[in-house]
């Protein structure tokens, strides 16, 4: 008896180290499918209300998901497959392809957010055969956590505690001898470019910090690029709070929240970066901040739908204001603080972020100006080219307060301009209003005399420095 499976991919854009392609290349027959899912594309209302709409997925994720997808077809060429892409809704394109290749089972990997586990059941119920869950976009996998996800710690340090002492990382699959395609004719399709999906395409400013191609070919040559030919994670936990240049920080979040590269990949190269060169406190600090990315994925399996709520999993009851002109000046860079403006062009032209700049930038918005968290997070996800729902919401929970810390995570973004930006060369890069002044009087321009000040066509600040910042 001939056997044929379905390989549904989605946010797992990558041959190696991939526990679905293993699983399904098991079988006499694959058919490896993406859909684009047209829910994913175009405005939504936030909530299911109409108080607050934004843009699902912007151009520039748009962009880097086309080139994923475009090399991934590339890459199951070079090995006989191929992959088909459709763009509709995921039940009714899987079930037509499920019924005429005859399949026996649909292999996919689940993820822990409501809206992605929803498509995932909408599939299953009509779908004539077995859809087959698998776990691989952590460096962990829940099975060999020392707690069940249910159980596990709401705060990071006893977590990671306790996964450090009692867990231990798999080692990344290998890429498997795939099989034939099915007999049954199967149209592989034209991959859609960002305006055949309603999706304005943006161009990525020449100020970016690097230059983002999506796809597996681009991830794997970044890792060995960081790692060996730039020798830069031996500095990582020195320089990670850079906000200027390609190599302070590793910049692989984009590859690995589209699933082009897997952490666990990442991990075994740190391994041998530590056999080879060093091993310090730089490479365990990469390792550390993959198991941030995963906690916030085990607390979306944890938690679901309570992250999304206004007073998050702490419940808390805040009035939040909902400020259309407050929002669109934060939007726009014009707030009239230099380090929060300089942060939101950047996001803007380029859809990516530092760190600490999305922390500073979002600290802003919820504990500053009071306005609902949730909008940030929204804003964020139609721009940010490495966006994750677990990752994006569960970090602007933690900075507003209502998530996993119960302590005050308000910034002093005053400070925090002086302190990572002292010569103000990030905010002058991209304000440029101020790209004359010197560094004291460019994040704090409100100290000018009134003529000169005047003179900058730079909006006053929103909030008062002096009450809100002290004296930065």
């Amino acid at each position: 008896m001939v056997t044929t499976t379905l390989l549904w991919l989605r946010r797992d854009l990558r041959l190696h180290d991939n526990p679905a392609l293993v699983a399904a290349a098991d079988a006499d027959r694959l058919l490896p499918v993406y859909v684009f899912d047209e829910d994913h594309y175009g405005t939504a209302d936030f909530g299911g209300t109409d108080s607050f709409t934004y843009e699902k997925t912007g151009g520039r994720r748009t962009q880097f998901r086309i080139d994923a997808i475009a090399d991934l077809r590339s890459r199951l060429r070079d090995r006989g497959s191929d992959l088909v892409v459709r763009v509709g809704d995921p039940e009714t394109v899987l079930s037509t392809l499920a019924d005429r290749v005859d399949a026996d089972a649909v292999h996919v990997h689940t993820r822990p957010t409501p809206e992605e586990r929803a498509v995932e059941r909408a599939v299953e119920r009509v779908v004539d055969a077995d859809l087959v869950r698998h776990w691989s976009h952590t460096l962990y996998h829940p099975d060999d956590l020392p707690n069940d996800v249910s159980t596990i710690d709401d705060t990071y340090t006893p977590f990671r505690k306790a996964v450090e002492s009692g867990a231990r990382v798999r080692t990344p699959a290998s890429v498997p001898t795939l099989p034939d395609r099915p007999a049954a004719a199967v149209d592989a399709g034209v991959i859609p470019d960002a305006t055949d999906l309603g999706v304005e395409a943006d161009p990525i400013d020449d100020r970016a910090v690097l230059a983002f191609e999506g796809g597996e070919t681009e991830g794997l040559a970044r890792l060995d690029e960081y790692l060996w030919a730039t020798d830069s994670l031996r500095e990582y936990k020195e320089t990670r709070n850079g906000l200027l240049g390609r190599d302070y920080s590793s910049k692989f979040s984009p590859w690995l929240n589209e699933g082009c590269l897997s952490p666990r990949r990442v991990s075994a190269a740190v391994d041998a970066y530590e056999d080879e060169r060093v091993a310090n406190d730089s490479t365990y600090w990469l390792r550390f901040e993959l198991l941030w990315r995963d906690f916030f994925q085990f607390q979306f399996a944890k938690h679901g739908g309570t992250f999304f709520t206004p007073g998050g999993i702490r419940r808390r009851d805040i009035a939040w204001r909902e400020d259309d002109a407050a929002f669109d000046r934060w939007t726009r860079g014009e707030t009239g603080i230099p380090f929060v403006d300089a942060n939101m062009r950047e996001l803007a032209a380029t859809g990516y972020l530092s760190n600490r700049g999305r922390q500073n930038a979002a600290s802003f918005l919820a504990n500053d100006l009071r306005v609902d968290w949730r909008w940030g997070a929204a804003y964020f996800e139609t721009r940010l080219l490495d966006y994750d729902p677990a990752s994006n919401y569960g970090n602007w929970a933690y900075v507003a307060g209502v998530g996993n810390d119960s302590r005050n995570r308000s910034f002093d973004v005053l400070w925090q301009a002086h302190r990572y930006d002292p010569d103000a060369e990030y905010v002058r890069r991209w304000v440029s209003e101020l790209d004359r002044l010197p560094p004291d009087r460019a994040h704090e321009p409100w100290t000018l005399p009134d003529d000169e000040r005047a003179a900058l066509d730079y909006p006053a600040p929103m909030v008062d420095p002096e009450t809100q910042y002290g004296e930065g």
